[in-house]
């Protein structure tokens, strides 16, 4: 599974409704949404009544392909794993293009790394945008595939995040501890 965004054939309307799956993780419940094999949205603690939406993952009949979404991010909260590459669908999230690449920028920041929202709205040439970065990541469909915790206010801010400040500070601290680990082996 690579991580990318559609397949650049044209979405059609799919008859089936979207699989809702809600799985355990080290910073809350997730509900992830797949629609087809790509992941079309993840809340991170979905609160009711939206967490009645999501069935329990140990309610789910198993198949290949469940196993091998859940395990990746199970890999990546063990720390095993860099790239999740899922195959994402931002199309059912209804996001305007400005948002689209802001994400996308997002999405490129590399594991163990961060950028400031300053420097995103820059890469898309937009360098009076940083707030609106903000606004824009606070509203990731699909965080932790599209890594907006990797995006601060600046050196000594960890600014906002979608699944609140404790979430970001523990995927901080994972990807970090994960990259440190990494280093010192490898000397």
């Amino acid at each position: 599974m690579q991580a990318q965004e559609g397949s650049g054939a044209p979405l059609r309307e799919s008859a089936a409704p979207p699989l809702r799956v809600l799985v355990p993780s080290p910073i809350g419940p997730l509900g992830v949404e797949l629609t087809g094999a790509a992941v079309s949205c993840l809340r991170i603690n979905p609160g009711e009544p939206e967490r009645a939406a999501f069935t329990p993952l140990h309610q789910i009949d198993g198949s290949d392909f469940l196993d091998e979404v859940f395990g990746r991010l199970s890999e990546y909260f063990a720390g095993a794993r860099r790239k999740l590459d899922l195959a994402f669908d931002l199309g059912p999230c209804g996001i305007n293009v400005l948002a689209r690449r802001i994400l996308r920028e997002a999405a490129k920041i590399p594991y163990g790394k961060t950028r400031t929202y300053s420097a995103l709205a820059e890469t898309i040439g937009a360098p009076d945008l940083g707030r609106q970065v903000l606004s824009i990541l606070l509203t990731n469909p699909i965080p932790i595939l599209i890594p907006c915790h990797r995006a601060v206010k600046d050196r000594l801010d960890i600014g906002g995040y979608i699944g609140g400040a404790e979430s970001k500070r523990w995927l901080l601290a994972l990807e970090r501890d994960a990259s440190t680990s990494e280093t010192a082996a490898s000397a």
